[in-house]
């Protein structure tokens, strides 16, 4: 349970980040190279490196250099971890939502018998 909390946690961290947000979902388009990523933003190299780390630390993004290009790809699988989260947390506030409501039901039937 500490390490899929862990990995959860790891996960939502690199998302917080609207940078980082933008790189996997360009890179949910297929692999691209550093250059290619970092192209959009007004930042230097060695800190969009610092995104693409927080990235590969989490394992949303892998990377691979070959010769002097290094190319990342989304790790889809490291998703998976914040779908369910978000699965567990929908089904958990519509349970909710249910009792709520019947809980007003209830209650209106009582006030009409008042």
């Amino acid at each position: 349970m500490a390490k899929q909390a862990f990995e959860l946690d790891s996960v939502f961290h690199a998302l917080a980040d609207p940078t980082r947000r933008a790189v996997v979902s360009r890179l949910a388009s297929g692999p691209a190279t550093i250059s290619e990523l970092a192209e959009p933003f007004a930042m230097a190299l060695p800190s969009f490196m610092k995104h693409i780390g927080v990235l590969e630390r989490s394992q949303l993004v892998t990377s691979k250099k070959v010769g002097r290009v290094r190319t990342c790809a989304l790790d889809r699988e490291s998703l998976i971890a914040a779908e369910i989260w978000f699965g567990e947390q929908h089904q958990l506030w519509q349970n909710r939502y249910a009792n709520l409501d019947d809980l007003l039901t209830t209650m209106e039937g009582r006030d009409d018998e008042a």
